[in-house]
């Protein structure tokens, strides 16, 4: 007989050869069929003497039970799939009565019954029945091993007739193995029967009590629809009344104010929130009803989509919890709502950072509201559990078309599903659309859109309209006349313009180091009505403004807004252009854009890749800045959380939260290339100044040295905090100055406040005082080394600006050669001197708003007509560089020349 260990080599039929294998060495031969059959027979019988089998050769009885045996687990596995797929999946079969739990009991399979074990004697074995042979290698091999056993021994393997082949063969093979299944089983059964036996009266005793929660748990009720209706119609009331609550603050009153108690109840609260209920039927503004149908559309499509009530209720009650006190926060630290371009801070991973804006006298709150939503969740688990109703809408999806009511049942589902969603998609993509259907339909209900003005449209329409207003984002229209043959006309008009200005000017702009510092909060609180300090709190910075190119700079927000402010430095254009909708560009459109021209660039191409950096005393991560400066080919970016350019070594004063700008300007010292190589470009975010305004600092002088009027104790409070860190600010920013003019290499700073600390709301509560409190301070400075040292630009062209001019302004201060779109921002600079958004008037305005060369507001009907020419070709730029075709990135509009 041949074997495996014949190595009888394998025949190449094709040439009757010995069959090489790759490596050119002949392969083991396989065995032919009778060898593995007789192989197999071999190990089936040595596995049968293992087990002491008095007779090793299965007769046909042992066959047929095997066979009978299997048919009848067959059978009972499918009547148990059957049954749960209508009860686990569904939970309509589980009885309806209690006659049919009855019916139920007695009809119950074995498996179903009390257990109840059988009486076993407990085996016996000899000495020799489990010796080291009884599990030795050998006793699977294909030799017989003898064993010694008190019963009959097996068959020899001499006793083997010679294997047979077909179907015969096989289905003996089977039935020998069914049946020494059945024999392993048993001796199992039986070395566990002691455990059993201990066991059995525990499980004897717990069988009562298992049959009766058993009996209650399958007669608990199912809950109806009329239930599910009032839950849903009370969360979603719930949820509105909580986000309308977010977005309202208790009145402050000036001390000895003479308010009659009605006013300060209608004022209160409470009753802006009644209010926004009561109006439905006082003044037909149905708001609070379209609030309710929004929130209930989104909660409809959690429940059919999980197809669990309580869980979907869960679910969009937690959600609505968090969103309700995010925004509260959001209100009273920036007065403004939360928006969908926050959402990017928690997909970008920066929820903690967020938490830690939070002040610390409203954690108790925070942690309040945790446990009662704690509760809330795990009240809806428990139920969700105790309703019979396991599903909504009953479904069937182990057999979807095994009967009608299948069918129905998984139709109607996909059909809630998708149409839901539908209508809720429809509805959110319109709101924002002049001609939507929905905007017309929430206009008929009372919605009237402030998208100048996001708290206003909170406030009025509800937080949840406005949120859905902006999630779709229309970036500008599409300004008249745009087209390939419109944007070469502009670049090559603004291109003369470039070389008429490059004509009366000899440095070039890349040959000296720019550093652009945005000082977080940074301004003077003596210009805000009402505040007033006996010591000066920036006295350096004031002089300082008096001998460089200065002024004031016309931001586009109060309380916030930095990205937006940065963009438009960085870029050049203006957040005036683009639709009230776009709230931060950097979240909702330089991550979409194909093509981002920033004015690092022009060093990058200049004096090398590596000729921009970025360094911000923060997490890299803010309003996206990791993923914006990389596209605006920033090659370093200094972070604290930063894993390749890690600032490492800042610190706060005394018990502040942030890094101080001490800090962070002596790390721009270290990486500024002061060997006087070529020109760098560096921009530096500051965050000492940023809410919140605790009472930070030991020895705070302008407690004593506060003379201000009409302000409330908490404003106080704040305000000298704020002035306290703009004193420690002037002093660093003078030092940071001083170490500039020690490196021999020319260096222009650009300084600038993005934003006033949203710390007066009793002068933002004057509409005369708006303006101004959008104003902030702002310098461009030039080290000894720089021949532009100790310019000062006339205060009629650079006492009001806007942060898209800096880099025109830079230039003239530098005498420097400019591109055509620093020419063209140039000429916009003379027509109209700075530029904000609609909400930096106040009020209802909705418009941009446009600054003369004295800060006075210019309305549209007073622009000259070379402003409006001017105007539209920004509008050109701006759209083709933001949203149209990028017609300007094949010409030279961005190239120095």
């Amino acid at each position: 007989m041949n074997t495996p260990e014949n190595n009888t080599p394998e025949r190449d039929e094709s040439n009757s050869g010995i069959r090489p294998n790759a490596g050119g060495t002949p392969n083991k031969p396989q065995p032919s069929p009778d060898e593995a059959v007789h192989a197999f027979e071999e190990t089936l019988l040595s596995l049968e003497k293992t087990l002491q089998w008095p007779d090793a050769r299965p007769s046909h009885s042992g066959s047929s039970e095997s066979s009978t045996r299997q048919a009848n687990e067959a059978h009972d596995d499918e009547a148990r799939i059957g049954d749960n797929d209508e009860i686990a999946e569904n939970g309509e079969n589980a009885g309806n009565s209690d006659e049919d739990d009855a019916a139920a009991a007695t009809s119950l399979p074995a498996a179903a019954a009390p257990m109840v074990f059988p009486s076993f004697s407990e085996p016996t074995f000899s000495d020799s029945s489990f010796s080291e042979s009884t599990f030795s290698d050998s006793s699977f091999s294909g030799t017989a091993q003898e064993t010694p056993v008190a019963s009959e021994p097996p068959t020899a393997a001499a006793d083997i007739p010679a294997p047979s082949h077909g179907p015969e063969a096989a289905a003996s093979a089977r039935s020998r193995l069914a049946v020494l299944a059945d024999t392993l089983r048993g001796k199992t059964t039986q070395a566990f029967a002691p455990l059993r036996t201990r066991l059995d009266p525990a499980i004897t005793a717990l069988a009562p009590a298992a049959r009766w929660i058993r009996s209650v748990w399958r007669k608990r009720m199912k809950f109806s629809y009329v239930l599910y209706a009032v839950v849903f119609i009370i969360v979603t009331c719930c949820s509105v009344l909580f986000l309308q609550w977010s977005v309202y603050s208790e009145p402050d009153y000036p001390d000895g104010a003479q308010v009659d108690e009605a006013t300060k109840a209608a004022q209160s609260v409470a009753g802006q929130v009644t209010n926004f209920v009561s109006q439905s039927w006082l003044m037909g503004k149905h708001l609070f009803l379209l609030n309710c149908l929004a929130l209930g559309m989104i909660y409809l499509i959690a429940i059919v989509v999980i197809n669990r009530f309580w869980v979907a209720t869960a679910l969009f009650g937690s959600v609505m919890s968090a969103y309700a006190i995010a925004n509260s926060f959001k209100v009273k630290l920036r007065s403004e709502p939360v928006i969908p371009s926050d959402l990017n801070f928690v997909s970008g991973g920066n929820t903690g950072d967020i938490l830690s804006f939070i002040p610390q006298e409203d954690m108790a709150f925070v942690h309040a509201c945790v446990r009662a939503l704690v509760w809330f969740v795990a009240i809806c688990v428990i139920v969700q559990f105790v309703d019979r109703r396991s599903s909504f809408i009953p479904t069937y999806w182990r057999h979807p078309i095994a009967s009608a009511r299948h069918i129905a049942g998984n139709v109607t589902r996909l059909v809630a599903i998708i149409a839901s969603v539908s209508i809720m998609l429809s509805f959110t993509w319109n709101l924002g659309m002049l001609d939507g259907w929905s905007k017309n339909w929430a206009a008929s209900l009372g919605d009237a859109p402030q998208l100048w003005n996001g708290m206003g449209d909170a406030a009025n329409n509800g937080p949840a309209i406005t949120f859905l207003r902006l999630s779709h984002t229309k970036v500008m229209d599409k300004p008249e006349g745009y087209s390939r043959a419109a944007m070469q006309d502009i670049a090559k008009r603004y291109a003369d313009q470039a070389d008429g200005i490059n004509a009366q000017r000899q440095a070039k702009l890349t040959d000296s180091t720019v550093i652009m510092i945005l000082s977080e909060s940074f301004s003077d609180p003596t210009r805000v009505p009402g505040v007033a300090f006996s010591q000066d709190p920036m006295p350096q910075i004031r002089d300082l403004k008096t001998r460089t190119t200065s002024g004031f700079m016309f931001s586009t927000g109060y309380g916030g807004g930095t990205a937006n402010i940065e963009y438009q430095a960085l870029t050049g254009l203006s957040l005036a252009n683009y639709s009230p909708q776009l709230q931060i560009a950097y979240q909702q459109l330089v991550p979409k854009q194909k093509w981002t021209p920033a004015f690092n660039q022009s060093w990058n191409e200049q004096n090398g890749q590596n000729s921009s950096q970025a360094l911000h005393t923060f997490m890299q991560g803010m309003y996206f800045r990791n993923i914006n400066y990389k596209k605006f080919g920033f090659s370093k970016f200094w972070t604290m959380d930063s894993d390749k350019y890690k600032i490492t070594d800042c610190s706060p004063i005394d018990s502040a939260w942030y890094a101080s700008d001490e800090c962070t300007y002596r790390n721009v010292l270290s990486h500024l290339d002061a060997a006087g190589g070529p020109g760098q470009f560096m921009q530096v975010v500051t965050m000492q100044n940023h809410m919140p305004y605790n009472d930070w600092y030991q020895d705070n002088q302008f407690k004593d040295a506060d003379a201000s009027s009409d302000l409330t104790d908490g404003e106080r409070a704040q305000v000298e905090t704020y002035a306290k860190g703009m004193n420690y600010t002037d002093q660093s920013t003078m030092d940071f100055l001083g170490a500039l003019n020690q490196i021999n290499c020319p260096i222009t700073v650009i300084f600038y406040g993005d934003h006033l600390p949203g710390i007066y709301p009793t002068a933002y509560s004057n509409p005369d005082n708006v303006i101004g409190l959008h104003e902030t301070d702002y310098f461009i400075w030039s080290n000894d080394a720089s021949p532009s040292a100790d310019t000062k630009l006339p205060d009629d062209t650079a006492q009001y600006t806007s942060s898209n001019y800096f880099i025109a302004q830079a230039a003239a201060h530098m005498n420097a050669k400019v591109s055509p779109y620093i020419a063209f921002l140039t000429r916009m600079h003379e027509q109209i001197p700075a530029m904000s958004v609609p909400s930096a008037a106040g009020g209802d305005n909705q418009t941009p708003v446009y600054l003369d060369a004295a800060g006075q507001r210019i309305e549209d009907k007073q622009l000259s007509k070379d402003a409006r020419a001017a105007l539209h070709d920004y509008q050109l730029i701006q759209y083709d560089i933001s949203t149209g075709k990028n017609y300007l990135k094949d010409t030279d509009f961005m190239a120095l020349r």
